[in-house]
């Protein structure tokens, strides 16, 4: 079992008993946009939905074509999830002949040129985005890019910290306190986070496009059109899809110790220059190819399972707006979107990451060391490729362990903490998410991996088809939806408003290009 402290849980439940209820969930959902063909589309970001560069909840991520759906965040996930269909509904209503992919693997991928970058205006914010992905393609290619995932974002509980800390008896700054909890959170999501992509990963399968004719010895022929891992879970997460492996062949690790050390590393990445990528070039015949030669351009390239987050002030660099203000949030980004939810995600998975978040923060923590971080990524590549493989073995602490033993023993230790959650509401919803759970441990049919196969295999389709085939059935779901005229009014209103921002940006913006970038590089304490 995962060891949690009983004498620190007694102490805490005494001083704040109900310090366990208010935690704010926000949810990101990003979503290709493709014409009816499948393709990629090749449209611009649709006028109807504002300003990409200034709208709050809608805008690109690396593509013109892959939307970004962000929600505020929320007491519970119950309004995260309403806002977010709301959201969805008004963006289906704004597409001319596009539908949302269903799915995080895109299909009918037409090579490099039929991926088109995000486009942000003339703006010095809005230019350096372009060219942070422009970078970004030179550096792994378009292809990885434009994968699509939702991203669970988590703050514990603000009266949660005062009664956490005096349980600990910890005399400490507040703000010190809570940096350096949510950084002991962080590496136990990362120990335990394969179990994220084993439940919720839906990507055991991808489009033979997806590879623009490589070949591949880790996935089997499925039929003509699709390759797939018999027990795959997710290839998202896998080598074909999100990793820095360049990163780390070059040696750099973020460093997950406690705030000041991620801080240094991932400023050490950001300042130490790359000969790769010099050879690239920085600004060739007058265009900016990349924002420079370093390891990581900015430190948001470093991609990672789970981040720690701060809300930026203006253009202020993320690694100073923790450093200025410590951790205000983690961003949980390993989850496959769910093709069988029109949302991309539902309630019971909300409230099984809550109540996994609660136990990451409560079991002891200690440091990754060089053994451990390397079990950690062997871990999370087995479960990616052969997570549903019969008798599993991972590895934890150096020995051996099946997967469905140690990730019962999770589901179990995660028992406390659905209580504690569970005694806010009417009900037993984190228990009942996370039985539902446990009963996925247990049976490797009942994960979302498992589903995808079994609907291609009931239906003799690919997996294009599959994801097509469900991207139409949530369009309808979106435009039968009963509509909300209020919150319709709402939208409306902020796509006005984001044009009307993005206007007064590029007007008052008084530097040249090459003189903001040298400002914004050149921020320090």
């Amino acid at each position: 079992m995962i060891s949690i402290p009983t004498d620190r849980l007694a102490r805490l439940l005494d001083l704040r008993p109900d310090g366990f209820s208010g935690g704010l969930i926000g949810i990101e959902k990003e979503s290709l946009r493709v014409g009816a063909d499948g393709n990629i589309a090749q449209t611009p970001h649709p006028a109807g939905l504002g300003s990409a560069l200034m709208h709050p909840w809608i805008t690109t991520d690396y593509s013109e074509a892959l939307l970004e759906l962000i929600t505020p965040p929320f007491v519970g996930p119950r309004p995260a999830l309403e806002f977010l269909a709301h959201l969805q509904q008004f963006v289906h209503q704004q597409l001319d002949d596009e539908l949302l992919w269903s799915a995080s693997m895109p299909c009918v991928v037409q090579g490099e040129a039929g991926i088109p970058i995000a486009q942000y205006g003339n703006s010095n914010n809005g230019m350096m985005k372009t060219v942070y992905r422009r970078g970004l393609g030179y550096r792994y290619g378009k292809v990885m890019q434009v994968i699509a995932g939702t991203h669970f974002n988590y703050s514990f509980p603000q009266g949660l910290w005062p009664a956490l800390q005096a349980a600990e008896r910890d005399t400490r700054p507040l703000q010190d306190f809570i940096s350096d909890h949510y950084f002991r959170t962080i590496r136990n999501l990362l120990r335990f986070g394969w179990l994220v992509p084993y439940l919720f990963g839906a990507s055991p399968a991808v489009c033979k496009s997806f590879l623009c004719g490589q070949q591949t010895t880790r996935l089997e022929v499925y039929n003509e059109s699709s390759y797939y891992g018999p027990y795959a879970t997710s290839l998202r997460m896998c080598d074909i899809g999100y990793q820095n492996s360049r990163e780390a062949q070059l040696g750099f690790k973020a460093d997950y110790d406690n705030l000041g050390t991620y801080v240094a590393s991932l400023t050490r990445a950001i300042t130490t220059p790359c000969q790769r990528y010099a050879e690239i070039g920085v600004k060739v015949a007058g265009e900016y190819r990349q924002l420079n030669a370093n390891m990581l351009q900015i430190e948001n390239e470093y991609y990672s399972s789970v981040r720690p987050k701060q809300l930026p002030v203006g253009n202020e660099k993320p690694t100073l707006a923790l450093t200025r203000r410590g951790v205000r949030y983690i961003e949980l980004r390993s989850l496959d979107i769910n093709p069988f939810e029109p949302l991309g995600i539902n309630e019971t998975q909300c409230r099984f990451l809550e109540t996994f978040m609660l136990l990451c923060l409560l079991a002891d923590s200690p440091a990754i060391d060089h053994r451990e971080r390397l079990e950690i990524d062997s871990n999370l590549d087995a479960v990616c490729y052969r997570g549903r493989e019969p008798g599993l073995t991972l590895v934890h602490g150096g020995d051996p362990l099946t997967l469905q033993q140690w990730g019962s023993e999770i589901c179990e230790s995660m028992s406390g903490c659905a209580e504690l959650l569970d005694a806010q509401e009417s009900g037993t919803p984190y228990r009942d998410a996370l039985q539902s759970q446990l009963a996925a441990v247990q049976d490797p049919g009942l994960t979302y991996s498992a589903r995808v196969l079994a609907e291609m295999d009931e239906n003799g389709e690919g997996y294009f088809h599959f994801a097509k085939r469900m991207s139409l059935q949530h369009q309808r779901h979106f435009l039968e939806l009963e509509p909300d005229d209020a919150q319709a009014r709402v939208f409306r209103e902020s796509v006005v408003q984001s044009l009307e921002d993005q206007r007064a940006v590029e007007q008052s913006d008084m530097l040249s290009f090459d003189e903001f970038l040298a400002q914004y590089f050149a921020q320090t304490l």
